[in-house]
């Protein structure tokens, strides 16, 4: 099969066509031209054709008929009107209509050659834009999420629900349950799949940075603003801005935000005059919001705007009957990826994936079985590959920490880590939970304090 672009040439004037045909035909283009507007149109077939190329003056049927009884047969081909008699009108009406270029009589070859390319290549790029959407759309469709847990169906009926009303959503989970994925789902599955999905995640850039990373800024707003730039919610529109760890937001973003969420309008920074752009925002969390709230790390009217729906991701260790289909499928992905031929686990190893407590949730999970994969020589992951990478027993953690002991063979920084989330469970359970008597007694901003209890994942339940 050939990789020739095909091109379709109407122009009653046979020398002009001849011309034409032969500067394409040159540069390696197949070519077909006719000197009917009529025939052309009535031969015309969808797919047939990369590019239509036709002038505007001809008897019996003008251009712009020509034009709208294509675009009627196949609207995304792209097509060059050629005239002599170019005005402003003239060129207007045309785009409107759906032309892509207009050429003026007379040109240069290079000229015609020029047009065609840039005729041709916006439709290539318009054809892997569609792919890679098409692509995209299918990746998130919710059957295409793992796992059939009693927990995980209701959290996917009731994504069903409200993706496709124009509502905020609060993601709220475990660090790695999936809730970018969640919320990816829900963007390709409502009106607004066809335009962008933008994410960010607000705890991984410094406050002064956030700031006009999503409402951008006006030149000379501050030292190194040369230009106007377009923050995130401008980039998104029509589309979704996911905001994932929103928990992380400064005050004076919060503010900003709650006033876009109400009035759906901001000020870029040094910009007096307010822009207004529709999007939707889905935000997510890992930590507790109402418990941000009262430590005054949180706006209360900020979260209940976020949280008009919230859906909540269940950890992986209440999905214990999905890891088996989830490390089916990642190790399918990895199999394809690097061409290996890794059947799954063995019996012994696959009982401990199952029992394992995965504090680091389907992440975790992912990233042990593509480490266990790099290693394992044989058909099956055994037990003994399995075992580098997180503890045997059951309901275990990698590393463990008892009344303050730390194993010794851990890393120094693991073992402060260890030391410090054990000494804040002990402040917790002394104080009953509560975050700012804690905050006291370790002579720490309540603030600083709310911010480990996250960091460490530390649960109500582990104190």
């Amino acid at each position: 099969m050939t990789d020739k672009k095909r091109i379709l040439l109407i122009d009653n004037e046979a020398g002009l066509c001849r011309m034409m045909e032969q500067i394409l035909l040159d540069h390696d283009y197949l070519v077909r031209s006719y000197t009917s507007p009529q025939k052309a149109v009535e031969e015309f077939k969808a797919a047939a054709w990369d590019l239509v190329i036709s002038d505007i003056k001809m008897p019996g049927m003008s251009g712009m008929e020509v034009l709208q009884a294509i675009k009627a047969k196949q609207h995304d081909i792209p097509v060059i009107m050629i005239t002599a008699y170019a005005t402003v009108e003239m060129s207007i009406q045309a785009l409107r209509k759906g032309a892509y270029d207009m050429l003026t009589k007379p040109f240069e070859p290079d000229e015609l050659v020029y047009r065609v390319k840039n005729a041709l290549q916006q439709r290539h790029l318009l054809e892997e834009n569609r792919e890679l959407r098409a692509e995209l759309e299918n990746k998130f469709r919710f059957e295409n999420i793992i796992g059939s847990c009693d927990g995980l169906k209701t959290v996917l009926e009731r994504v069903g629900k409200v993706a496709v009303r124009d509502t905020s959503i609060l993601v709220t989970g475990e660090s790695g349950t999936g809730k970018e994925l969640i919320a990816q789902a829900i963007h390709y599955n409502s009106p607004r799949r066809d335009k962008r999905f933008v994410a960010i995640n607000c705890g991984a850039l410094p406050e002064n940075l956030l700031e006009s990373e999503l409402f951008g800024y006006k030149k000379g707003a501050f030292t190194g603003a040369n230009e106007n730039r377009a923050g995130l919610l401008e980039t998104a529109r029509g589309g979704t801005l996911f905001l994932d760890e929103v928990g992380n937001l400064p005050m004076n973003v919060q503010k900003t935000l709650l006033r876009f969420l109400q009035e759906k309008e901001f000020n870029r920074l040094g910009d007096t005059t307010p822009t207004r752009v529709d999007v939707r925002v889905l935000s997510a969390t890992n930590s507790d919001l109402k418990e941000a709230i009262k430590a005054g790390a949180f706006r209360e009217d900020l979260y209940y705007r976020l949280n008009v729906v919230n859906i909540h991701l269940p950890p992986l260790r209440d999905r214990t009957s999905d890891i088996p289909l989830l490390a089916a499928h990642f190790i399918m992905l990895q199999n394809q990826k690097f061409k290996t031929a890794i059947k799954g686990f063995d019996s012994e190893a696959l009982r401990i994936l199952c029992t394992f407590d995965w504090p680091g949730n389907i992440r975790q999970l992912k990233n042990v079985i593509e480490a266990c994969m790099a290693v394992e020589s044989g058909e099956y992951i055994s037990r003994d590959t399995l075992a580098q990478f997180i503890e045997s027993a059951p309901g275990g953690s990698p590393v463990s920490s008892v009344a303050g002991q730390v194993d010794q063979n851990v890393p120094y920084t693991t073992a402060l880590e260890l030391f410090e989330a054990d000494l804040l469970k002990g402040l917790l359970k002394r104080n009953n939970g509560n975050i700012d008597s804690a905050a006291r007694e370790a002579g720490m901003n309540m603030v600083t304090m709310y911010r480990k209890i996250k960091r460490y994942g530390i649960r109500k339940e582990d104190y």
